[in-house]
């Protein structure tokens, strides 16, 4: 087994055995930071995920930002040529489930936003370390999207989702900031 899949797996269960108190506090949290950080209150349009726990909870994130009047940009995924493109979501009730049980916008009922446009994109991860680097789930869709990602990139993560050194790639781009539920990490 590849060393990426084998910390892949340890970290799925690490984070499948915090219990949901500590879950929903530790969203909450990170959730709090976020919004006082200075990327989050000048962007108005923010690109994110639709989280599957263990992900950090980002439902709560989503409805501040409405609350806020920041615009939400959410990934539609191509598995053929896994490529993705960001599609706005004014409401929930604009998604659908698709494959692994994941949640993304459903096409006829959202409008696609160039990355040219995206203030701020919260990039999802397993696994990361104090330079930024990034283990995700597998796809590489994130890796082949930030190439062209010119705005903020920040990344969410519960305190045990820092690790020492990741393998890195030649194709891996850092974020320029972690958001945990105890700090602050900006990669040097």
């Amino acid at each position: 087994m590849e060393l990426k899949d084998s910390l892949r797996l340890e970290l799925k269960g690490i984070l499948a055995h915090i219990p949901k108190p500590h879950y929903e506090h530790y969203s909450w949290q990170i959730a709090g930071r976020l919004y006082e950080d200075s990327d989050w209150i000048n962007a108005k349009i923010i690109g994110i995920t639709i989280s599957n726990p263990p992900e950090v909870d980002t439902y709560q994130i989503i409805r501040k930002a409405w609350e806020q009047g920041k615009q939400i940009v959410i990934p539609k995924c191509y598995r053929k040529d896994r490529n993705m493109s960001f599609r706005t979501l004014t409401s929930f009730e604009q998604l659908e489930t698709v494959y692994s049980g994941l949640y993304e916008p459903i096409i006829d009922e959202t409008a696609e936003m160039p990355a040219s446009q995206i203030d701020l994109q919260i990039v999802p991860g397993l696994a990361f370390d104090t330079a930024g680097f990034r283990l995700g789930f597998g796809g590489g869709y994130y890796d082949r999207y930030l190439k062209e990602f010119t705005g903020v990139t920040l990344s969410l993560a519960f305190v045990p989702q820092i690790i020492g050194n990741l393998p890195i790639e030649p194709h891996d781009i850092p974020v320029s900031k972690i958001i945990t539920n105890e700090r602050t990490i900006l990669p040097s």
